[in-house]
């Protein structure tokens, strides 16, 4: 990915706005992460208004994002949900067409709601606005209680700061789990945010307790190779097995089980790209127990092989990553 095109039109949100610049727009070759050709599309070059009253001068029309690898769909208003401007839509439907990365924040997914890319397909936006999507898009597969939703080359994400953990999830999968840390650490946030929307929305059940889980998680993290079972969690935290797991999903959006596979498949990301372990070893040390069952888990959370990983975006000489290109060409998928 080189190219990024994000698309503002008038009563555009300015925050969500930022998040696609913050994301792809900044200078990072300091930090050894290469530019994108970065730039700020509309249907109509001129002012656009913002939903707050300001106004920003955007130069180019939508000519570049017909072209760009990554096509950044930004909110647009209520008035517009049903009726998205046309031209917008092509550029959608010519980004999947051709197999470039389209990415929404918050109610963006309208608009490629309407440009008809997503029929057929699962995708969020905010909460809030998840019943209007789901009526006005039937054939919209809506899911209201996740961050972002992936489906295929088409990410949609909720609200607000949930665009910012769908931009970094896709840079995770351009540019590798290292240098997407670097960037979380640059903007200072956490570079994998687990959990779903429901923690955001306010819910009638009351608290089974004030206790909090963090130092449960925290040592989940450090002792990612155990055989980590919901019965041992449990008593670390004082509860029964049945009050934390209900609490545990509550606080992080994932069962326990979920959760911890989802650490380990980021540590074993960490360890495929900077050091030269074999599988066996880095499974074992990440808790997956088995190079069979890390490399199950691998195709099924990511997509690709840890060999193929390691060969992308291994921090060694590149005669090392040649070798491991080679070798990934006979590593199965499962």
């Amino acid at each position: 990915m080189k190219t990024v095109a994000v698309i503002v039109q008038h009563g555009f949100a300015p925050f969500e706005f930022g998040l696609a610049c913050e994301a792809f727009g900044l200078d990072r070759e300091a930090d050894g992460i290469a530019n994108f050709d970065f730039r700020i599309v509309t249907p109509e070059p001129g002012a656009i208004r913002s939903n707050i009253g300001f106004s920003i001068n955007v130069d180019d029309d939508l000519t570049f994002a017909e072209t760009a690898d990554l096509v950044v769909v930004t909110p647009i208003p209520r008035s517009d949900w049903q009726r998205a401007d046309e031209r917008v839509s092509a550029v959608i439907r010519n980004a999947v067409a051709r197999d470039a990365w389209v990415l929404s924040v918050c109610s963006g997914s309208f608009a490629v709601a309407a440009s008809g890319v997503l029929d057929g397909r699962r995708a969020t936006t905010h909460w809030m606005y998840a019943d209007t999507m789901a009526a006005l898009y039937p054939a919209v597969h809506v899911d209201p209680d996740v961050l972002y939703v992936q489906d295929g080359r088409i990410i949609t994400s909720a609200g607000t700061a949930a665009g910012l953990d769908a931009c970094l999830h896709l840079l995770r999968q351009e540019l590798g789990a290292e240098a997407t840390n670097r960037i979380a650490r640059r903007m200072v946030v956490p570079p994998q945010r687990d959990g779903g929307q429901a923690q955001f929305i306010e819910s009638p059940l009351p608290r089974v307790s004030s206790l909090s889980l963090a130092p449960v998680a925290d040592w989940m993290l450090e002792n990612l190779r155990r055989d980590l079972t919901v019965n041992q969690l449990a008593a670390r935290a004082h509860m029964s097995p049945r009050t934390f797991a209900r609490r545990f999903k509550a606080d992080y959006g994932a069962t326990p089980a979920a959760w911890i596979t989802r650490q380990r498949i980021i540590h074993a990301q960490r360890m495929l790209e900077q050091t030269d372990h074999a599988l066996d070893r880095i499974a074992d040390e990440c808790g997956f127990g088995s190079a069979a069952v890390l490399r199950q888990n691998f195709a099924r959370v990511l997509a690709t092989t840890p060999t193929a990983y390691r060969a992308r975006f291994a921090c060694t000489p590149e005669s090392v990553r040649a070798a491991r290109a080679a070798a990934s060409v006979l590593e199965p998928v499962a």
